[in-house]
């Protein structure tokens, strides 16, 4: 991620604190230097920095804090909350109406990713369940409606435009019209790109906008222009009532912190982020979850939403099984399935804490995901029996003959197969204990959710995991005491 270097820094210029024997004004100092030069060299405004700053030194009095720990842990809290005030203006951002014409219309730069843009967030809600919708109106760059029209094709989304039509307003205009006589609820109007020394253009911007009345004015901003946002995003909220920001490219090599500056310009909160040319490289953007995964927090609760997005808590036959500690190779092939849909491995990874977001770059990911596939691929020639067994490393064990068919129906070594039983046995184990230990859910009828932990059963989980795992991964997390503390955060759902 783009921003993974920012983290990085922040992060240990906060960890040397916890390294100090005496924390007071001098070491506050010290880290508070370290933490605004990081945020400079991503493209934060100064002018921000240097309010975060002097903000991180009024809310600390050391004659009122006792005890080193306590300092520590202030000291941490009050670095995270200014963090905070950066991405998020305190705005409520607008949600549509279920059953009723919400029309979007997206604003920005040339080259932001905008046509790209519109087609995501179609995408996102239509997978929500809506009746989504794409117009364009950007008759200005050519291929403008070949570039909508090919995205929404391919995501199966009814769209709207003209190539002999060369008004804007009229064809916005229009198109809102039938969609709206047609009930779609998620109507997204794609306008031209524009700088802010274009008068013209921007003139068209505002008589789209008087033609369609949209709901929402999105400004879509690139991560990669830097300081550049902050002039960019002042001059369109001056032109159009810009009530939400979607950033773009935080996958790139870009800084990125000039986008973060451009939120405090416009008061208008960032809704969603762009990672990757990808239709589902998406994610709705949480404040809070966005700074606790910049400083290798994780997102527990994120992870928890994603999880019952791809509705693992509706399989009850499974979640019944994995209560009385049964796991077959089916459950692991339909698991790989929905870990698949949940989105990129390094996006997963982030949420989770002690894995910073740099943890897995763009080709361990790729690696993750052929090596997922592959396992995949292997399952795919097994038989029903083999995949229902509720012991199947022992069925191949004890029939070898099984593991010569596999890699043969399967065009693998045998090894390969060999290797992915081993990997069902560690998973089959982790089930197992987790179905020994009895009222480690507390909820109504033991429901397999976080919020439902009973804290001194997940502590023995702790012991039992804890041995049962990788060394390099166990140290990654930051030993027992991460471990603790992701469990701990499980507990509460992800709340600090």
């Amino acid at each position: 991620m783009v921003l993974a270097d920012l983290g990085r820094k922040i992060r240990n210029a906060i960890g040397k604190l916890g390294q100090s024997t005496v924390i007071n004004e001098e070491e506050l100092n010290a880290m508070l230097k370290e933490v605004c030069t990081a945020l400079i060299e991503s493209d934060v405004h100064i002018r921000l920095v240097k309010q975060l700053q002097d903000n991180v030194k009024k809310a600390i009095n050391f004659e009122e804090i006792v005890g080193g720990a306590n300092k520590r842990r202030y000291i941490q809290k009050t670095v995270f909350n200014e963090l905070l005030k950066l991405v998020d203006p305190g705005t409520t951002p607008f949600q549509p109406t279920k059953g009723k014409r919400n029309v979007f219309m997206f604003v920005g730069l040339q080259g932001s990713g905008k046509t790209t843009t519109c087609t995501k967030m179609a995408y996102y809600y239509q997978r929500k369940g809506w009746k989504t919708c794409l117009i364009c109106a950007d008759t200005f760059r050519a291929g403008a409606f070949d570039q909508l029209k090919q995205n929404a094709t391919k995501a199966r989304i009814p769209f709207y435009g003209s190539y002999s039509e060369i008004d804007p307003v009229k064809i916005a205009a229009e198109g809102v019209e039938k969609f709206t006589q047609e009930g779609f609820e998620i109507i997204i109007v794609d306008t031209s790109g524009r700088h802010k020394q274009e008068a013209s253009l921007f003139e068209e911007m505002l008589q789209v906008s008087n033609a369609v009345t949209p709901d929402n004015v999105v400004f879509v901003m690139d991560a990669s222009i830097g300081q550049a946002c902050e002039a960019q995003a002042r001059a369109f909220s001056q032109t159009v009532d810009v009530a939400s920001v979607i950033i773009t490219k935080l996958d790139s090599h870009a800084k990125g912190g000039g986008a973060l500056s451009a939120v405090a310009v416009t008061k208008s909160p960032v809704i969603f982020i762009g990672t990757g040319e990808h239709i589902d490289d998406f994610e709705i953007f949480k404040p809070k979850s966005f700074v606790q995964k910049l400083l290798g927090m994780g997102d527990i609760a994120g992870l928890v939403d994603m999880v019952n997005d791809i509705g693992i808590q509706d399989n009850k036959e499974l979640v019944g099984r994995l209560k009385q500690g049964q796991f077959t190779l089916r459950d692991m092939y339909e698991q790989f399935q929905s870990i698949m849909k949940m989105g990129p491995f390094s996006q997963i990874m982030s949420m989770i804490p002690g894995f910073g977001p740099e943890f897995m770059n763009k080709g361990n990911e790729q690696e993750s995901v052929n090596r997922l596939k592959r396992m995949m691929t292997v399952m795919d020639s097994m038989s029903d029996k083999e995949l229902d067994h509720p012991k199947a490393s022992e069925l191949f064990t004890k029939e070898p003959n099984r593991v010569v068919r596999v890699a043969r129906g399967s065009g693998c070594y045998q090894q390969e197969v060999r290797e992915l039983l081993t990997q069902y046995k560690k998973f089959s184990d982790v089930v197992k204990k987790i179905g020994s230990i009895k009222g480690l859910f507390n909820g109504k009828n033991g429901d397999i959710n976080p919020k439902n932990v009973n804290p001194q059963k997940m502590a023995q989980l702790n012991q039992q995991m804890a041995r049962m795992m990788d060394p390099r991964v166990l140290q990654q997390m930051g030993g027992m005491g991460g471990l603790q503390n992701m469990m701990q955060q499980m507990a509460r759902g992800g709340k600090m």
